[in-house]
């Protein structure tokens, strides 16, 4: 398997630590009442993102979940948009009206994130067979976590991929948790990616929290599909250090010890130790990245903050009807 190399490792630990940031950042905000809605943090989980999405071009697609913004920074969501999409402001990627759990850039393959369990697993399907009908080389990525693999259409979509050979790489983002039930009270087996077996596809489980082992399978797997040969699922075992969304403390389904035990294979602290050792880069140049990435995101901030919120007039604008 091809190891990420020293420009793959720096912007690996670029996108995890913006994601750390982005999300603490919103968390603090929101507890602050300066963001409507809902916020799930990604926390926790950013080196599935990161790991996959640094093997993917500007073309490729992706589909996110309602714990999107880890996926939408590692495929070069821009934080601008971004937060003031969360302030609710007409310079967001929604024009305000979509906030965290809609966030979409069609520009870079961001299919949009998506507030029902499991609905971006068909749409990233469909992109796949539209590359595929093309005849681009383009592939599509689905990320979903653990309570979406037990949808029907879970099931159907690899189905129908596996029939079709579709250039599509399903990715399970498996955090323990289905929101407060843990995944042996929903699933009788331990591995998700064995489903995988029912369809003839590739399955492989990984640990979500080491970047370089998350790119080197998913490296593979994308080629696999860009290749011609299929789809493969990938389930990555991680954790989200926060309840399920802000506001849910998270102690009535798991114990302060396993939070902490999980804490100590913080993705982030990994890939910089990692980096340190193999002499990628020395303390003092990613303590120089770390500022770089803060002061990004106080500008996000800022320019959110300064945004004009959506006009009246403007609320059925980038609506459209079928019948």
């Amino acid at each position: 398997m091809p190891k990420p190399g020293r420009e793959q490792m720096l912007l690996m630990y670029r996108r995890m630590l913006m994601i750390r940031r982005f999300d603490e950042k919103a968390v603090e905000l929101y507890r602050a009442g300066e963001l409507p809605g809902f916020l799930h943090p990604y926390i926790g989980e950013e080196a599935t993102a990161v790991g996959v999405c640094a093997n993917l071009r500007e073309s490729d697609y992706i589909t996110s979940t309602h714990r999107g913004h880890g996926h939408l920074i590692a495929k070069g969501g821009d934080v601008d948009k971004m937060m003031a999409e969360l302030y609710a402001k007409a310079t967001g990627y929604c024009k305000g009206k979509g906030g965290s759990m809609h966030i979409a850039d069609v520009s870079i393959g961001i299919l949009g994130a998506n507030g029902i369990v499991g609905a971006g697993i068909p749409i990233a399907t469909g992109a796949a067979l539209s590359a595929q009908m093309r005849k681009t080389d383009q592939i599509a990525v689905s990320f979903f976590g653990d309570g979406a693999s037990n949808q029907g259409v879970f099931h159907e979509a690899l189905n129908l991929a596996s029939i079709w050979e579709l250039p599509v790489v399903y990715v399970c983002e498996n955090n323990q948790y289905g929101m407060g039930t843990p995944q042996k009270k929903h699933q009788h087996i331990q591995d998700i990616s064995i489903r995988a077996n029912a369809y003839g596809i590739p399955g492989v489980s990984v640990d979500g929290n080491d970047v370089v082992k998350v790119y080197e399978i998913s490296n593979e797997a994308i080629a696999r599909a860009r290749g011609g040969d299929g789809p493969t699922l990938i389930e990555c075992k991680t954790y989200r250090f926060h309840g399920h969304h802000v506001g849910d403390p998270g102690t009535s389904y798991r114990t302060r010890d396993e939070v902490e035990e999980w804490k100590q294979r913080d993705p982030i602290l990994r890939l910089r130790t990692a980096i340190v050792e193999e002499k990628v880069l020395s303390e003092s140049e990613l303590e120089a990245i770390d500022s770089e990435v803060s002061e990004e995101l106080q500008q996000a901030i800022q320019f959110a903050k300064d945004s004009p919120s959506p006009q009246p007039e403007n609320a059925l604008d980038d609506l459209f009807a079928c019948w």
